[in-house]
């Protein structure tokens, strides 16, 4: 964790809100990014966003400082997507789900990436929020461990797996090219 970051942790805890809004701005781009990628709908990840903040400010006090706070913020992330996706589930009967917002990328257009993030987002979830982790959010196999609370040796499996499905999915989406 970097010494900033640690610091303002300390300063949240302490009662300083002004430093809990600049950890907020700290991650809050890429938690949304991430939140969309996982409920392909971006009100629930607004919801899921908000709702992550404010277990973290709750639970920051219990958080062990020695661990990242990143595998720990995106735990919460991914656990609040996954409830409200289970809520709205059973709230109503998707029939399917409208294209929303999806993860914009500094090297181009979306037009360009509009069969990577169709092939991603028809992947299981077992597969999908690891390779999400992974290459949106640059987290180490380790890390993507601690957050999804799984085996790390699972991790590099669906990782691998993931990576093959998406290969295939974009072989057939272009043809049969070898992507």
């Amino acid at each position: 964790m970097e010494l900033t970051e640690k610091k303002l942790i300390q300063d949240i805890v302490g009662g300083d809100k002004a430093a809990f809004k600049k950890l907020y701005d700290i991650h809050f781009n890429q938690g949304m990014r991430t939140a969309i990628a996982i409920t392909r709908d971006r009100e629930v990840a607004k919801d899921a966003l908000q709702e992550t903040f404010i277990r973290v400010y709750r639970n920051l006090s219990s958080y062990d400082e020695n661990q990242p706070f990143e595998p720990w913020f995106y735990r919460i992330l991914i656990n609040e997507c996954n409830r409200l996706l289970k809520k709205e589930a059973k709230m109503k009967q998707l029939v399917q789900v409208q294209k929303t917002e999806v993860i914009h990328s500094d090297y181009g257009q979306k037009e360009e990436y509009d069969d990577l993030y169709e092939a991603i987002q028809s992947l299981k979830d077992m597969y999908r929020h690891p390779l999400i982790l992974k290459y949106l959010k640059g987290f180490t196999e380790r890390d993507i461990a601690i957050c999804l609370e799984i085996n790390m040796n699972t991790i590099k499996t669906r990782l691998l797996k993931g990576r093959e499905k998406l290969r295939k999915l974009l072989s057939e989406k272009r043809g049969g090219q070898d992507v």
